[in-house]
Parts: structure tokens; sequence; C-alpha cells
């Protein structure tokens, strides 16, 4: 199958914006593209829609967001890993 070259014009921040968007949906812009253009000649027409907003947030991630905001906050950020199992161990020992 030989491919072809689609080039068109549209403006600096449109494209960002939609190259950011792709970003968070996984994707690059030139994927998402092929993907319209597969797409519509499957189905003939548009047939489906993504945006950002149905993505589920990843509770892991944010979790982990709100732990450094809280170190952060507390002035611990610089904890190194064998300072946070100590005090991790400090406190199962408080609890046994």
């Amino acid at each position: 199958m030989s491919s072809v070259l689609v080039q068109f014009r549209t403006e600096d921040t449109a494209k960002a914006m939609a190259s950011s968007i792709c970003d968070r949906l996984g994707l690059d812009l030139q994927s998402y593209l092929r993907m319209c253009i597969s797409r519509l000649n499957q189905e003939n027409g548009i047939p489906f829609s993504m945006n950002v907003n149905d993505i589920q947030k990843n509770k892991g991630l944010e979790a982990m967001k709100e732990a450094s905001k809280i170190a952060n906050e507390n002035n611990i950020s610089d904890m190194t890993l064998d300072e946070i199992n100590a005090e991790i161990y400090a406190v199962r020992k408080q609890l046994d």
C-alpha cells in the first residue's frame, strides 16, 4: 500500500492546542490525523467523540502528587529513602 503526503495549514495556536490534547490522550498529532482519516473512511462519516474530560484520573498518580504537596508543605520533601524507611519502621513499632 503506498503512502501519500497530506498537508494543510492551520494557525500556530490551533496546532499547539491540538498537540497538547493529543499528548494528554496518549497520541501524537500525526497518529490522530491518520486515525481520523481511517475511521472517516470506514464509517463513511465522523463516528466518534474523544475528549480529555472522558479520561479517568490515575488515582495512584493523584495520590503521589498529593503526598508530594504534603511533603513540601511540611518541609520534608528532601528526605532520603533511609530516613523515610526509618520513620515507617518507628510508626510500625509504635503500633505493635
